[in-house]
């Protein structure tokens, strides 16, 4: 499966477009963080505080990026998925990771084919450096609701 039109506009409805690198949220530093949400090098080189990218970069740096975890959960899940089920999952992953996804039990009740448990497991991602972060609990319900709404 791929990511549709809906759910990259998920995707960039909570990551926001920042064209200049910014610190944290929770941290107030490292991971620095440069477009959509990204995290890891620009052309060779890592997100730094003076760092800017031209808005076609971040399109770039999304739609290039989004296709790893596609990738990893297009391995990962073993049950069908409606394409709500999979943009909500792409969403959650691209903000948590691939290894965190990996080994979470949402994962394992989606693939023992409990969906509705699998769903309740995103309330569970609000975190960031230990503290409950008010955005993450807005884009954790909001990837819910489309993971729970029909196809």
């Amino acid at each position: 499966m791929n990511i549709s039109d809906k759910g990259l506009a998920l995707i960039k409805r909570f990551e926001g477009c920042s064209l200049k690198a910014y610190p944290d949220p929770a941290t107030g530093g490292a991971p620095w963080t440069i477009g959509y949400g990204w995290t890891r090098p620009v052309d060779g080189v890592a997100v730094h505080p003076e760092m800017v990218i031209t808005k076609q970069k971040a399109e770039q740096l999304l739609r290039c990026g989004i296709v790893s975890y596609e990738q990893a959960l297009n391995r990962l899940i073993r049950v069908r998925l409606t394409q709500n089920q999979f943009d909500a999952l792409v969403s959650l992953t691209w903000n948590i990771g691939t290894r965190a996804f990996s080994t979470s039990t949402l994962l394992q009740k989606l693939n023992g084919g409990n969906y509705q448990g699998a769903a309740d497991q995103f309330l569970r991602w609000v975190h960031a450096d230990g503290k409950v972060m008010p955005g993450l609990e807005r884009r954790r319900r909001a990837e819910k609701t489309l993971f729970l709404a029909a196809p």
